[in-house]
């Protein structure tokens, strides 16, 4: 067993986020999935704005010093999951290609900006742009 630590970078107030995050798993031999709510933790989020990603488009998984964005983090995070449950299983089905990843992520960030905007949730906005604070 490795003590290495993954982070997953995203936003704890959407509930879609949210519930992905609580019930994704990683195989134990792959490290420690670390969540990290990019509200509470700006050392985390100056690290991903440096890098000019958008939190409020996509969530981010560190490991190894490199930083995964969007149809990446939720690729990677399917090849390092474990297969137990129904829905880990389902999740490598879906995202384990890279293609598959790429063309339905949009899809999913699109349905949960609507959830977002029904919920008049506020945005991040790590990255400083005018008029972005509101889903």
């Amino acid at each position: 067993m490795t003590n290495k630590q993954i982070l997953l970078i995203y936003d704890k107030e959407c509930p879609a986020c949210h519930f992905y995050c609580q019930i994704v798993r990683i195989r134990q031999s792959v490290g420690e999935l670390v969540l990290i709510d990019a509200r509470e933790n700006p050392e985390v989020l100056k690290e991903v704005t440096a890098q000019g990603l958008d939190i409020d488009q996509g969530m981010v998984l560190k490991m190894d010093g490199q930083l995964y964005y969007g149809a990446d983090a939720i690729h990677l995070l399917a090849l390092l999951s474990g297969r137990s449950g129904v829905f880990n299983r389902l999740n490598y089905w879906l995202f384990s290609s890279k293609k598959v990843a790429a063309i339905l992520y949009p899809v999913l960030r699109s349905c949960r900006n609507v959830l977002l905007k029904l919920l008049s949730k506020t945005k991040i906005n790590n990255l400083k742009q005018d008029g972005n604070e509101r889903f």
